[in-house]
């Protein structure tokens, strides 16, 4: 299944989007509301997927990038598409906005996705006529090299809209998962909040160093996680399973449970506290380039494997 794409608001999500989509054969259309945005993003598209394709995830990138166009207006981006990514701030009002303009112009037809990191779809669409086609697809930064799509209605979003966003995602090879209830912060970042907040106390409380709390991650819980899940880990953790597992040794995350890192974690002094053993690096763009290499190269692996 192919068809046309508006990708509202071409940042760094915004055009991950289009090589996602361009990439799996979509007529992708761009849209900024800032001027030349829309076209500036074009060649950076065509650089990104050129760098899928060294990594074997990309079969035609000249191919592909030629089929993303840019548009001067909302009005003729959204004419005759089928699905629309909106990637505009990430703040309630700018959503409620771009959300009942998006539901005036697009075809009824079309479902409106948002890129929504934490904010509830009910929260920005429930006075619109067309509300039961709006839902979020939630990628992970950076999206074309993350496959998961997070997958949240709101209580009023059709069955048939979701189903039918969750296709889209897997035919142009994204990972979709489905929130079955709203909640804010969705799945991930819910999961990756609990992380932070303990690392942040844990870094903060002087009990490691940011950089070996890195390595605990990144060299220990993270190899796991590349090709399986919590549940997973745990089940293959006890002799007898989960249920064993969780007779064996929850009795230690229970006692941490009942203890939470408070939210003043991520403020002075704590942040201070992890700012003075943290490195001023000047090379952030160079970081996220090699970042964004090694995410490619772990994903074209993870795709001969099966994982």
């Amino acid at each position: 299944m192919t068809g046309s794409v508006a990708i509202v608001g071409v940042g760094l999500i915004g055009r991950a989007w289009a090589m996602i989509f361009a990439r799996a054969g979509w007529d992708v259309r761009l849209f900024d509301t800032a001027d030349g945005v829309a076209e500036a993003a074009i060649p950076l598209c065509v650089e990104g997927l050129h760098m899928l394709a060294g990594n074997g995830l990309c079969p035609d990138p000249e191919a592909a990038g030629l089929r993303i166009r840019a548009f001067s207006t909302l009005a003729a981006c959204l004419d005759g598409v089928g699905f629309v990514q909106e990637n505009g701030p990430e703040t309630l009002a700018a959503k409620q906005a771009l959300f009942a303009e998006l539901d005036a112009r697009a075809s009824a037809e079309a479902i409106l996705a948002s890129s929504s990191s934490a904010i509830r779809c009910s929260l920005f669409t429930a006075d619109l006529p067309g509300r039961a086609r709006c839902l979020i697809g939630h990628p992970v930064n950076p999206p074309h090299l993350i496959p998961l799509v997070e997958i949240s209605g709101a209580p009023w979003t059709a069955p048939a809209a979701l189903a039918r966003a969750r296709v889209v995602y897997e035919q142009i090879g994204q990972v979709p998962i489905t929130v079955l209830k709203e909640i804010e912060g969705f799945i991930l970042n819910r999961l990756q909040g609990a992380l932070l907040a303990e690392a942040f106390r844990l870094a903060a409380e002087g009990y490691v160093t940011p950089q070996d709390l890195d390595r605990t991650v990144s060299d220990g819980l993270g190899l796991r996680w590349s090709f399986m899940g919590p549940f997973e880990t745990i089940e293959l953790n006890a002799p007898g399973g989960i249920a064993d597992y969780c007779a064996r040794y929850t009795d230690f995350y229970k006692r941490l449970a009942a203890d939470p890192a408070p939210p003043s974690v991520y403020e002075a002094p704590a942040t201070g506290a992890i700012l003075a053993h943290w490195p001023n690096k000047p090379d952030l763009p160079a970081r996220m380039r090699r970042r964004d290499a090694r995410l490619a190269a772990l994903r074209a692996h993870k795709a001969t494997r099966g994982d």
